[in-house]
């Protein structure tokens, strides 16, 4: 007979689909279903999602997880409580009524480019940045929203009479699955919108009207552990559960990995990277090409972060198959980047959409530099593979100056993670651990941690810290000093015009 255990359900809604998973209650992930969404690409960088697609997105996830996971021979009723992680920055406005006034605009969307260099030429950046830790930019959702009100004059008027609701997906979900009931955000959504001051934690009514939109409807903000209402899933469910937690992805990413000291951090290999680092319970600000954050919260204590993103990391590799084709897979890149030596003076700058955190330079054009007779492709291969690290080194070094700490250790996840040159190369060049979870789903898992924290399946972080298997990569005392003398090439490199 199979033994009675508790049990969570986390909901990963992300850009390009949902995942609905169970975990039980020592972090196993026991059933998972994915539901892939449809996004929206128009021309000059417009990105769009269906609001109600995004919903019944998440539906289908859950009803499929839930699903099997009865046809296993599993009690529903044993799951307790269920925790959100979102993409971020996206963001729907609607009416009271449930009603979308507009497709959701996704954080990729590049249609307020004109709005963000307006709002720099009424020199108010510093006082965007001092109040909210970010910069003006497309990839926030502030900037987008101001481009709404000034274009849709359905919206504009619903805002000047008080009847259109802002919220990131989180919210989004949480009004629609409580029936309109719960209009609510936590703080790490809230810290990437533009509106929010982390100096205060509440909406920032001055920075709301310089941006003309002090009639905005904004949900209440409280922490990323904490009670946000119940829902049965539109009837798939006979009994309500509740919703414990909800969270950005990047930040649920950094909570599953447990960044629960300052000076832990995460980094995500995917397409680009965002680096988190877990900076303490007091707010610090950054002068280095870093953004200010909320790392994650709960009702005793909020811990922020910097976070520094990379635009090219593993585009880079892709475009060594897909462009050039020196490579008929990203896994064979390995092999290659081993059997040499070293990287035989050969550097690559990957600035394919110009550089991110913390350069900052988005008109520098990628460059292979450092090219000889004695050069080949391999060459190239290791060198794009070396960009990674170094640009996490870039990023991490900045972090350290800003915050006055230095890194304890680093925890990576993402497709690259899987690439033992990347990884050891990464821990040498840091000269600190890095840590690879042995799950892939760490979002997930983030907002599974911090649900169940809330609803008592798990007593404290030490008890978290228990559950994981982890992959521990040491420094090699012998190669630090020869990965040294390569990142002092890079840095060269990479400062050259």
């Amino acid at each position: 007979m199979m033994e009675q255990q508790t049990y969570i359900l986390s909901i990963d809604q992300g850009t390009s689909g949902t995942k609905a998973i169970v975990f039980d209650q020592m972090g196993k992930m026991i059933m998972k279903a994915t539901a892939p969404l449809k996004t929206i690409y128009r021309e000059r960088g417009w990105v769009e999602q269906d609001s109600e697609d995004i919903y019944q997105n998440v539906l289908k996830a859950v009803r499929d997880c839930l699903g099997n996971f009865t046809k296993k021979g599993f009690d529903i009723k044993s799951i307790i409580s269920c925790g959100i992680s979102n993409q971020r920055e996206t963001f729907i406005v609607w009416k009271k009524n449930g009603q979308p006034l507009y497709n959701a605009l996704v954080w990729q969307c590049k249609r307020s480019v004109e709005i963000c260099e307006k709002l720099k030429e009424r020199g108010i950046e510093p006082l965007i940045k001092d109040k909210t830790g970010l910069i003006i930019d497309p990839y926030f959702s502030g900037t987008k929203m101001i481009w709404l009100y000034e274009n849709d004059p359905n919206i504009k008027e619903a805002i000047i009479s008080g009847e259109a609701y802002f919220g990131t997906v989180d919210t989004w979900l949480l009004f629609r699955l409580t029936g309109g009931q719960q209009y609510l955000t936590d703080y790490t959504n809230a810290s990437r919108t533009l509106f929010f001051n982390l100096n205060t934690l509440k909406w920032d009514q001055e920075l709301l009207e310089e941006f003309g939109l002090h009639g905005l409807n904004l949900p209440k903000v409280q922490a990323s552990s904490s009670d946000f209402g119940e829902t049965d899933f539109e009837g798939i469910l006979d009994k309500k559960l509740s919703i414990t937690a909800m969270i950005g992805d990047s930040h649920a990413a950094a909570f599953g990995e447990e960044c629960f000291l300052p000076g832990t951090a995460k980094a995500t290999l995917g397409t680009g990277c965002s680096v988190l680092m877990n900076t303490g319970q007091e707010l610090k600000k950054s002068e280095h090409g870093m953004v200010s954050t909320i790392c994650w919260s709960t009702e005793k204590r909020i811990d922020y972060a910097l976070e520094g993103v990379i635009v090219t990391c593993g585009a880079t590799v892709e475009w060594l198959k897909n462009e050039l084709g020196i490579i008929s897979s990203s896994e064979e890149t390995e092999s290659i980047a081993l059997k040499l030596e070293d990287n035989g003076g050969v550097y690559l700058i990957p600035a394919f959409s110009g550089l991110g955190a913390p350069h900052w330079d988005m008109k520098r054009k990628a460059a292979i530099v450092g090219l000889s007779f004695d050069s080949n492709k391999n060459h190239i291969v290791r060198a794009a593979l070396e960009s990674i690290p170094y640009q996490i080194k870039d990023v991490i070094s900045a972090m350290e100056v800003d915050a006055n700490l230095n890194l304890k250790e680093i925890n990576i996840d993402g497709g690259i993670s899987s690439n033992n040159f990347v990884m050891g190369f990464l821990c040498n060049l840091l000269e600190k651990p890095v840590v690879h979870i042995d799950i892939t789903d760490v979002s997930a898992l983030g907002a599974c941690y911090l649900s169940g924290l809330k609803s008592g399946v798990y007593k404290d972080l030490k008890h978290l810290q228990s559950l994981q298997h982890k992959k521990v990569i040491t420094p090699n005392v012998v190669l630090k000093s020869v990965v040294g003398e390569a990142y002092k090439k890079w840095r060269k490199a990479i400062k050259r015009e």
